[in-house]
């Protein structure tokens, strides 16, 4: 079997389109079976178990299929902004990013090029690099595939975006969203267990296990406190958590009255009111600013992050 094998039949995600890859039809992530990457390098704007003080090694892959109009990253996740990436160049860039002496390898949107991700552990593994893997993802991820990133991947860092199916399917034209994604962070629990070391200072970064992402959305506080009440119910209160207060809007969100401003102190205060009530033990959260430093530029062909600058 191929690389190419399993774009040629599709369902590497929820979306299930089934459509040849390999042929140029774009799935519903927007990408073809052409491996395309709009940044490789350290990045400082991830939390500090998986910054630390040398940074994440981000590998940022064009499309999505999620696809929220309000996406953060909406110029690589929606405008597919990227290049081409062969096989080797993939294996030749990364190589060079863990040798930079990164905390780990952090693949950021991976779903849809799971088979070459794979291929790529698999190089890995076989040259003798050994670094901590990173599924960073929407959540959004077909359940039955968990095992098979939990092979390759030693920490998963899911979204839990929705836990009303009106809004998932406002906001990513899919009310399943909710029941999908807690199926998929259960597997991901199950196989990796909670994040650790758990060290919010960032001194000793994390080797493996999940920690669960929550972007509070304006004008939709009651969806982060339904988010909130499920996680506590189904994995306790010693689930890792990063409840985040950074969205902002992009021009997707024109047409969304209630997208087209930032979160208000109060909304963000009201849903950090609930994580204490709850008692979870182990939270990141952030500080609410007009604009983050990590709000990305794809554009940029240095780096599409302000923060990362500025560390240096």
């Amino acid at each position: 079997m191929t690389v190419l094998d399993a774009y040629k039949n599709c369902t590497l995600c929820p979306r299930d389109c089934k459509v040849d890859r390999t042929q140029g039809v774009l799935g519903v992530c927007g990408e073809s079976s052409i491996c395309r990457i709009s940044f490789i390098g350290p990045h400082f704007g991830e939390e500090p178990s998986f910054t630390g003080t040398l940074g994440s090694g981000t590998i940022f892959f064009s499309g999505c299929s999620s696809r929220c109009f309000f996406c953060q990253n909406y110029q690589i996740s929606l405008q597919h902004e990227g290049r081409t990436f062969s096989s080797e160049q993939l294996f030749s860039e990364v190589k060079a990013l863990a040798a930079k002496e990164v905390h780990n390898l952090n693949f950021v949107t991976p779903d849809h090029f799971w088979p070459h991700i794979q291929a790529l552990c698999a190089e890995l593994t076989k040259m003798g690099i050994k670094i901590p893997k990173i599924f960073n993802s929407s959540g959004y991820q077909r359940p039955e595939l968990i095992e098979a990133y939990a092979q390759c991947m030693d920490i998963f860092m899911p979204d839990f975006k929705f836990a009303e199916p009106e809004l998932a399917k406002q906001c990513m034209k899919d009310e399943q969203y909710p029941d999908i994604a807690l199926k998929a962070i259960r597997e991901m629990v199950r196989l990796k267990g909670f994040l650790q070391p758990w060290d919010p200072t960032g001194e000793q970064p994390a080797r493996q296990g999940v920690l669960i992402r929550h972007l509070v959305l304006p004008g939709h506080v009651e969806n982060s406190l339904k988010v909130l009440r499920l996680l506590h119910q189904e994995f306790g209160p010693g689930i890792p958590l990063s409840v985040m207060s950074q969205f902002c809007p992009v021009p997707g969100c024109s047409g969304h009255k209630e997208f087209q401003k930032g979160l208000q102190a109060g909304e963000y205060e009201q849903v950090l009111g609930l994580v204490k009530a709850l008692g979870f033990e182990r939270v990141y959260v952030q500080e609410l600013v007009e604009k983050t430093a990590f709000l990305p530029d794809f554009h940029d062909p240095e780096d599409p992050f302000p923060g990362n600058r500025q560390r240096e």
